[in-house]
């Protein structure tokens, strides 16, 4: 594994706490986690307390606490995957690594422990390489090298921005695929970092993910939550949409995304049947959602994450609203984040 130089200063791990109980969680951690600055968010619908033990330099956030910051009348909704963004949103470091509380740290090919964090800023560190696929994937991994007819002109690289994990066990299905092949797990361990090419889109998850907050923070937020479902949650939904909000901003800015490793280890949980109930509406939408992030254009004016949010909101507005009401929230939602980003960045 590349072997990234961390100041322990410059991240932040956030921590989404839909389980009170976290001793288990926090103390599989401990040997990648004790060394860093800790948000933990509790999950605003969770009623019971949570449980943390000692050792860690942990700043913990509760519904009171949202409130506080975002207001009670926001349309923004922090609640169960989602309040992970609140993390996002009040971090000061220049890397955010995000760690969901049902995975533990997973173990390479060798039987060593996987230092997630360090395999997240390495990933962020290094230049990718989106405007020309290397076949030998990351060519700035050790052992690894450009390929011959790589242009030599493209071999700097650009930043990268945005450092997408995986996991082993509990494979990364939607649930219809989950209900056909239940007994199906992600064994495979593959020691291998790619470059998302430009003008690909990808399902983000936040599950295990790292982001240069400096470059991109604003562009990962929530926005996409399918209305009137009662408790009903669409995190999914949300994630891949954000996902892609940041490569399409990526891609402008002229800023790379990588995936792979560093994998994790996902306990298994959920029905695949009472998913499927939940993520149908969400399925259908992407049928419409796919295609306009595909054609998306964004003017050459559009030079920050934020600008570039209002201008993804706009477009959402005229070309979705009117397809389905869900896209015109949407819109709203994306424009009061970028607002609540600057006023929490100059308070």
């Amino acid at each position: 594994m590349s072997q990234a130089v961390i100041n322990d200063n410059e991240v932040d791990i956030v921590i989404g706490a839909l389980h009170a109980d976290l001793t288990t969680f926090m103390n599989e951690w401990r040997p990648i986690f004790s060394r860093f600055h800790l948000i933990i968010v509790k999950d605003p619908d969770l009623k019971e307390e949570l449980q943390i033990p000692e050792g860690f330099r942990a700043d913990v956030y509760s519904k009171a606490d949202i409130e506080r910051v975002v207001g009670s009348s926001s349309s923004i909704r922090f609640s169960g995957y989602s309040c992970r963004y609140f993390g996002f949103l009040i971090s000061r470091k220049k890397y955010v690594v995000c760690i969901d509380d049902d995975c533990v740290p997973a173990k390479d090919n060798a039987g060593y422990l996987v230092d997630a964090v360090a395999q997240h800023v390495s990933n962020l560190q290094t230049p990718a390489t989106p405007f020309f696929f290397n076949t030998l994937y990351d060519p700035f991994r050790k052992g690894a090298d450009f390929v011959r007819g790589y242009p030599f002109s493209l071999r700097e690289g650009v930043n990268c921005a945005v450092s997408c994990g995986l996991w082993l066990n509990m494979a990364d299905l939607d649930a219809p695929t989950q209900a056909l092949k239940a007994r199906q797990k992600n064994v495979r361990y593959v020691d291998a970092v790619l470059t998302v090419p430009a003008r690909a889109l990808l399902p983000m998850s936040g599950i295990n993910v790292a982001f240069n907050r400096e470059a991109i923070g604003p562009a990962i937020g929530p926005a996409l939550r399918l209305t009137g479902e009662g408790k009903l949650r669409w995190e999914t939904v949300e994630d891949i949409w954000c996902g892609m909000c940041v490569k399409v901003i990526c891609d402008h800015l002229g800023l790379g995304v990588k995936t792979g490793l560093p994998y994790v280890w996902r306990t298994e949980r959920g029905d695949a049947v009472q998913s499927l109930k939940k993520e149908w509406e969400g399925v259908k939408l992407m049928e419409d959602v796919v295609p306009f992030f595909q054609s998306l254009k964004l003017p050459q004016s559009a030079t920050t994450a934020e600008v570039c949010m209002v201008e993804i909101a706009k477009a959402v507005k005229e070309q979705l609203g009117k397809a389905h009401p869900v896209f015109s929230q949407a819109a709203e939602t994306m424009v009061e984040w970028v607002k609540l980003w600057k006023t929490v960045a100059s308070g």
